[in-house]
């Protein structure tokens, strides 16, 4: 008898013969990573779901430890399509976080110029000379236990751009709760990010569609 147990399928919020809109838990690559013990991801659990995924189905990424919505392509034509419009910004993406601590004004925008730091990957630093610009506008929800919630808006792509404009000091300056990198969580915590909308061109039909995704937190 065979006792292995599956992991549990993801959850698709969408489909048709172009895309899928699912829901990537916290905790999951999106893709695989290098190495026998990186290769549990997203793209590869929907390939047992949907075995006629091109080599290449992810059109964006999110963070291991945020959960939330994600775009796959199920065709080349679809991915090309879907790519440029992330590269052209045409995507609208918004997400929740619960942020340490309290912030005392409604809403703003944080712009901040930042680059990896080689030697300490994956880490980004300000670096106003060298980095790339990144924009990202901020909504107060509610105040909560654990700390604020905040919607985010980010307006740039930038790797780790709501974690660092939540915890820099020219941001928020307070780290979303269970993130390692930039605040007080441990590795392997539940990062309190969750990409809650998506707003893009339907790559077939050049429609407008909308899809949006309740926090577990």
């Amino acid at each position: 008898m065979n006792t292995t147990r599956q992991p549990p399928a993801i959850a698709v919020i969408y489909q048709d013969r172009s895309l899928l809109v699912v829901e990537k838990p916290g905790g999951l690559l999106s893709v695989p990573g290098r190495g026998p013990t990186k290769q549990d991801c997203l793209v590869n659990r929907l390939r047992k779901q949907f075995p006629d995924l091109p080599p290449q189905p992810a059109v964006h990424r999110l963070d291991l430890h945020t959960s939330g919505l994600m775009i796959l392509a199920r065709t080349e034509t679809a991915h090309s399509e879907l790519s440029k419009q992330f590269q052209n910004r045409q995507v609208e993406k918004q997400y929740e976080a619960i942020i340490e601590g309290d912030v005392t004004d409604g809403s703003g925008t944080i712009e901040l110029a930042f680059r990896l730091d080689p030697d300490n990957r994956p880490l980004q630093i300000y670096d106003p000379i060298h980095g790339k610009k990144s924009i990202t506008k901020w909504r107060k929800l509610t105040r909560e236990r654990r700390g604020t919630r905040i919607e985010f808006t980010p307006l740039t792509g930038r790797t780790h751009q709501i974690r660092l404009h939540a915890a820099h000091p020219r941001g928020l300056n307070a780290p979303i709760v269970g993130d390692y990198l930039y605040g007080t969580g441990n590795d392997g915590d539940q990062m309190l990010l969750h990409a809650t909308c998506l707003k893009f061109m339907h790559p077939r039909s050049g429609s407008p569609v909308v899809f949006s995704s309740t926090p577990p937190f």
